[in-house]
């Protein structure tokens, strides 16, 4: 059986932390920054976890399921 392929849009996106989440960075940090506050954008500037919906998803199309 060949191996399967890891997703490139998914391993520039998503990482997987040694406990099994999968963290993502936050969208909107890219260009009009002048109109968003400081609080938003440091907010923004933090790695999350991914909800529910996209764990199982995300998982698969990086190999790891």
């Amino acid at each position: 059986m060949p191996k399967m392929k890891t997703s490139s849009a998914a391993k520039k996106r998503f990482r997987v932390t040694p406990t099994g989440k999968v963290m993502v960075q936050r969208r909107g940090l890219r260009h009009n920054l002048e109109h968003k506050s400081g609080k938003t954008k440091r907010a923004l500037g933090r790695v999350v976890a991914t909800s529910d919906a996209v764990h199982k998803t995300a998982l698969r199309m990086l190999g790891k399921r």
